[in-house]
């Protein structure tokens, strides 16, 4: 049958085609993923949805003006952030309900990751609004993709607290994680945070991604005592930074050790959790720790 036909040779619009897209937005809440550095790094269906929505909701106004003045775009523009998103949320529901389409777009890259747009999708979702996801750049898939690190298994930690004690504690609790760790920081405290990461996680593999598909550009590899070091001595970098975390290497441990830890870990947890928080963290087979937790349940009932 070709192409856009459908039964008895009707004609049928392709379902994928941008004209009929723009004229096909229905109400809803749209959620578009805006260049984090490049302004050509931005979908055809975003430009699209920015395009033909009632009102776009963003970060800094003066950022989204001039994405679309560079894309040709004009449109209707209000404020959505961390501190306006109380008072703000409810009006673009009420946008919303009077049939209206709303675009949310960050600053850079995919919304909601490391902003407050959950909430207002949280309300839509509780109001059975529809949600219409339009995916395209984000800071921390595009730091991983150039890391040189697993990438199978992340965790996206999110900016780890300013003060320095507290920042220990919050990387001791991601210790264990066997997964790639991608965090965001700011420049002024980078050479801190990959101090006290090396601290806490032991001299791990590590990126430090800069300005990513900007002009300055810069993918810095090494271990963290390595990176912490250089960035100590050459002071802050400039733009905006992700730092990459190799995952914890399980390590092997022998039969005492596991059964130590085994008979500590079963006092507050159950056979099964215990189980296999130390299968993941000390290289053996779960069937092996399972036996051996079972036999020392059956010895200490």
């Amino acid at each position: 049958m070709p192409q856009g036909s459908g039964p008895g040779g009707a004609s049928k619009p392709a379902v994928d085609d941008p004209a009929r897209a723009r004229h096909d937005l229905s109400t809803g809440l749209y959620l578009v993923a805006t260049p984090i550095g490049n302004a050509t790094d931005i979908t055809l269906r975003a430009i699209n949805v920015l395009r033909e929505v009632d009102v776009i909701a963003c970060e800094d106004t003066r950022v989204t003006a001039k994405l679309l003045a560079i894309h040709g775009i004009t449109n209707s523009l209000t404020p959505y952030h961390e501190h306006n998103a109380r008072a703000a949320g409810p009006a673009l529901l009420q946008r919303i309900r009077r049939g209206q389409r709303v675009a949310l777009v960050s600053d850079a890259g995919t919304p909601l990751v490391s902003d407050p747009g959950y909430r207002l999708v949280r309300a839509c979702i509780d109001d059975n609004i529809s949600v219409v996801p339009v995916p395209g750049p984000s800071a921390v898939t595009t730091a991983l993709t150039v890391a040189g690190l697993a990438t199978d298994r992340f965790l996206f930690a999110g900016f780890p607290p300013t003060r320095n004690s507290r920042r220990r504690v919050f990387f001791e609790e991601l210790v264990a994680v066997p997964a790639t760790l991608a965090f965001m920081e700011s420049p002024r405290r980078l050479a801190a945070s990959l101090a006290d990461m090396h601290a806490v996680f032991g001299d791990r593999e590590a990126v430090v991604a800069r300005e990513l598909t900007k002009m300055f550009e810069e993918v810095k590899r090494g271990t963290l005592a390595q990176l912490a070091e250089f960035y100590d001595q050459a002071g802050p970098p400039k733009g905006e930074i992700m730092v990459i975390v190799a995952r914890a290497e399980p390590r092997e441990l022998d039969d005492d050790e596991v059964d130590r830890r085994l008979t500590q870990a079963m006092q507050t947890q159950t056979l099964r959790q215990a189980v296999d928080d130390l299968t993941r963290e000390c290289g053996r087979s779960r069937r092996d720790v399972y036996a051996r937790a079972i036999a020392l349940k059956k010895a200490c009932p």
